[in-house]
């Protein structure tokens, strides 16, 4: 994948990352989403999901055997070690499955991928990244955005976000930052800029490799 140019996208719940892959997508990045995979990974019958229920209990589950969210994340956010124990779980599922749909699209000829991820320096996906873009805003803004957007309690959302790494790991970890404290088309605008720039950096780079 030397052709290849990944792009790895975190950054604080709340601020944002959705509308940044959007961007990316409509200037030719093959997106690849953590989340979707996530999600892949725990359905029934994976062997993630059943390592999951040997670790928090069936009362983790739907009636229909699927995965219960919400029965899970009131465990883990409210816990640091069990917040760890689940990351230690499922991360290497999804590690590999990430790995796969980066390698699909570079098979594709597909020369920019974003790879959305929230837990990027988690699961230390970030390590076959070559820049990272990390998206921050203001806490309260985004605890406001959180409890709009999953229907929570402002409890609920200030758990999740202090179940994140600090706005200063964002910092200095990241090759780009995008702030989000105002509406989402400026957040457009920047995503739109950056998304071309990186694409006119990546290809100078190649063109000086080939000696011209």
């Amino acid at each position: 994948m030397t052709n290849t140019l990944v792009i790895g996208l975190t950054g604080q719940t709340g601020a944002g990352k959705s509308t940044v892959s959007g961007i990316f997508a409509e200037h030719g990045f093959g997106i690849v989403n953590a989340d979707q995979v996530s999600r892949q990974v725990v359905a029934p019958g994976e062997p993630c999901l059943e390592k999951l229920v040997n670790c928090f209990g069936s009362e983790i589950l739907n009636p229909d055997g699927s995965l219960d969210r919400k029965s899970l994340a009131k465990i883990v956010f409210t816990d640091q070690n069990q917040l760890n124990l689940l990351n230690r779980t499922i991360h290497p599922f999804i590690i590999q499955e990430i790995q796969k749909q980066i390698q699909d699209h570079a098979v594709a000829g597909q020369r920019y991928i974003l790879l959305d991820a929230p837990t990027l320096f988690e699961s230390q996906a970030d390590q076959f990244c070559n820049r990272i873009i990390s998206v921050i805003a203001d806490q309260e803004i985004r605890c406001e955005r959180i409890m709009q957007r999953d229907h929570l309690t402002r409890q609920s959302a200030l758990e999740r976000i202090n179940s994140q790494l600090e706005e200063d790991y964002f910092i200095s970890h990241s090759d780009y930052i995008l702030e989000n404290n105002a509406d989402q088309r400026e957040l457009a605008e920047k995503s739109r800029e950056l998304a071309e720039l990186i694409k006119l950096e990546y290809n100078f780079r190649n063109f000086l490799k080939r000696g011209f």
